[in-house]
């Protein structure tokens, strides 16, 4: 029986923390960032948790 390979884009896109659960980069930072106040950018840094009726979808592209 062949190796499970993982999705290489989602492994680019997904973290997974110590407890398990999948974090992401928020959307919409990357293009156009001069028209964009800086009060969204600022909201938009960081990381937030994948969403709960994404993660079975997601692990399963992770391997896990």
């Amino acid at each position: 029986m062949p190796k499970m390979k993982r999705h290489s884009g989602i492994g680019k896109r997904v973290r997974v923390t110590g407890s398990g659960k999948l974090v992401r980069q928020q959307s919409g930072l990357r293009k156009k960032l001069e028209k964009k106040p800086s009060t969204m950018t600022r909201r938009l840094t960081g990381r937030t948790e994948v969403d709960q009726t994404e993660t079975k979808r997601i692990k399963k592209m992770l391997g896990l």
